[in-house]
């Protein structure tokens, strides 16, 4: 593996020697180096950072844009990364460090869309989302929204609105199964009986897929 293995051929062009590149000197954001650190490692660098050659400013090849990434590289051990340039004076550049950091704070997700992407990477490595915070997105975009009744005739329709009753799911790893009203209360008695038994509510999964094992070895 040569040092410029993690930069992609595209980007070769615009590789410099990180010891060569300084932090911008007041930062005010606080990044997650680990993160990145695993984004570099599986992803590899696929888009550069931003230096402000320091004419204007007197600070030599301060780095506008990938404070942290460049932080990441270096804890990695990388000897160079890929960087565009721009050469302005102390407000353009922090302008651009301030809107760089700013327009991420802005940003949003469609939450559902973002959950069924994550859902379908078998691997959740260099994404920066764990299998938990997969889940919380996933319990996060459960609920349905109101809907709209149809008119039957009787002064209802258009006008009128119900919240939808969503009585439950059955969840494991990315896989989501709704259950009826029936099924959580037959849920709700199997589960009391089992801590009534057991003084606890630990291995109630497995007792659940137990009993429904023997069922089906009862068929």
């Amino acid at each position: 593996m040569t040092v410029l293995a993690n930069i992609p051929e595209q980007l070769l062009p615009l590789a410099v020697a990180i010891e060569e590149l300084a932090p911008y000197y007041r930062n005010p954001r606080t990044g997650d180096i680990p993160a990145i650190a695993e984004s570099l490692t599986v992803n590899g660098q696929y888009r550069p950072v931003v230096v402000n050659k320091g004419t204007h400013t007197g600070r030599a090849n301060e780095i506008l844009a990938g404070n942290h990434t460049v932080a990441a590289a270096r804890q990695l051990g990388w000897e160079h990364i890929a960087a565009t340039w721009v050469d302005v004076d102390d407000d353009a550049a922090a302008r651009i460090v301030v809107v760089d950091n700013r327009t991420n704070d802005l940003a949003g997700y469609d939450t559902a869309l973002l959950a069924e992407v994550l859902s379908e990477i078998p691997d959740l490595e260099g994404t920066g989302y764990d299998r938990e915070s997969v889940d919380q997105l996933l319990d996060d975009t459960s609920l349905p929204e109101t809907l709209e009744l149809t008119s039957d005739g009787a002064g209802t329709g258009a006008a009128a609105t119900v919240d939808y009753l969503q009585w439950g799911y059955l969840q494991w790893e990315s896989k989501r199964v709704r259950i009826t009203s029936e099924e959580v209360e037959a849920l709700n008695d199997i589960y009391t009986k089992f801590v009534d038994d057991t003084n606890s509510d630990l291995g109630f999964g497995w007792h659940v897929l137990q009993e429904a094992h023997k069922e089906n070895q009862a068929e």
